[in-house]
């Protein structure tokens, strides 16, 4: 099995990458690649974000929101963590038999991994590694985690949406037991180290595909057309319902709304707020308005006048984080 090499870091870029690997492939020959991204969450194709994500926590980090090509959960990505793709033609490659390559080549390392049931890898009971597919025609691409020195706390925060949303529908993760390979590969002192260390395990003196800058020009414009916009990471969400409270100088205001592919939908605000203005008006004009601070800002100008000196930049963060 041939090997590409990808050096970035952009998970958009990266996310952009696999799709080329599926749809447009460098060769005729099954690939694999091994690859990492800076601070970010990967969720599913069908996963929404709003219910999925800790998103102000991402916010107030850095940390990038991606949204993949094949389905299964969110996970959190950082430096610490590696990144394998392996794509062909489905007739070439068995996706059990590619997911057992890669738990040989840990156990040949060292690590005492096994698959699960849903193709997870574990490791003494908790999780290292998760894994996802996606068919196109007559290709496949497997794609997955390995965690060598992931931020286990970065990581908790960033996949734990926030408790002020009382509610919300999508389609959650299974939550694991994770740990990090790093405790069980001493004599690989950094993530580059076991990089190279399972790059020779895999490729088992196959040569490097040498990519095109045509290819690799493709890729940038998916990048920056598709998978680096809000309409992908955000508005491709499904629907998913929220319900919060908080008590206000005005009163108590309960909002309960929906989002479908990311805008504002059957919006609605109760308690025992005062006003000048009734609220039902507000709730008309947010109908289809993006879910996003400068679409809510835009929108909740006059917002004092619905909810007693409420300020809009108030009512958009409340709307947002339930705060």
């Amino acid at each position: 099995m041939k090997f590409v090499r990808n050096s970035q870091t952009n998970p958009h870029f990266n996310m952009a990458f696999d799709e080329a690997l599926l749809a447009h492939p460098p060769c005729e020959e099954p690939v694999f690649c091994l690859w990492q991204n800076r601070p970010s969450v990967i969720i599913g194709l069908n996963q929404s974000a709003y219910a999925e994500v800790n998103l102000p926590f991402l916010e107030s980090g850095g940390i990038i929101l991606a949204r993949r090509v094949t389905g299964g959960g969110a996970v959190y990505h950082d430096l610490g963590n590696l990144n394998y793709s392996i794509s062909g033609r489905a007739l070439d490659l068995d996706e059990h038999a590619c997911l057992q390559l890669i738990v040989d080549a840990l156990r040949s390392l060292g690590v005492p991994a096994e698959r699960t049931g849903r193709n997870d890898i574990l490791v003494q009971g908790r999780k290292c590694s998760g894994y996802a597919k996606r068919m196109e025609k007559d290709r496949i691409l497997i794609h997955g985690t390995l965690m060598f020195d992931v931020n286990l706390q970065q990581l908790t925060a960033a996949l734990s949406a926030p408790d002020s949303k009382l509610s919300a529908a999508g389609i959650a993760s299974v939550r694991s037991r994770v740990a990090n390979l790093k405790e069980y590969l001493p004599q690989f002192p950094t993530v580059d180290a076991f990089r190279q260390a399972l790059q020779e395990k895999l490729a088992g003196g196959d040569a490097e595909v040498s990519l095109q800058p045509q290819w690799l020009q493709e890729v940038r414009e998916m990048a920056d057309n598709r998978f680096g916009t809000w309409e992908w990471n955000y508005g491709h969400s499904p629907s998913a319902s929220f319900q919060m409270r908080r008590k206000f100088p005005c009163g108590t205001v309960e909002a309960r709304f929906s989002l479908q592919h990311g805008c504002l939908d059957g919006v609605s605000f109760n308690g025992d707020f005062l006003g000048d203005l009734p609220a039902g008006e507000l709730c008309t004009r947010l109908q289809g308005v993006p879910y996003r601070e400068e679409d809510l800002l835009e929108s909740l100008q006059d917002a004092g006048r619905y909810f007693d000196r409420m300020q809009p930049g108030e009512l958009a963060r409340f709307l947002l984080e339930g705060k």
